[in-house]
């Protein structure tokens, strides 16, 4: 994700976003100041996250979305990492 995604909760925000459709996964700040995401688990739940996370938390704009399918590989839980 890019835009203003840093400095507004955005890992915060997908980390309660993932748990309330129990995903798995990890986000974490990148130095070029985009949010990375990683999210697996029901394909539907999957989709609305990331349309969710596509419009971000309050304070935050949402510029660009470089969105890849990955295969999953059977996490449990969803980490906020620096």
């Amino acid at each position: 994700m890019r835009g203003r995604v840093q400095g507004v909760g955005f890992r915060f925000f997908a980390s309660e976003r993932a748990a309330s459709e129990r995903l798995a996964g990890w986000t974490r700040n990148r130095d070029d100041g985009a949010v990375e995401i990683e999210v697996e688990g029901d394909r539907e739940a999957v989709d609305r996250f990331e349309r969710v996370v596509r419009q971000g938390p309050a304070g935050s704009r949402v510029d660009s979305v470089d969105a890849l399918d990955v295969a999953p590989e059977g996490r449990r839980g969803f980490e906020v990492r620096r």
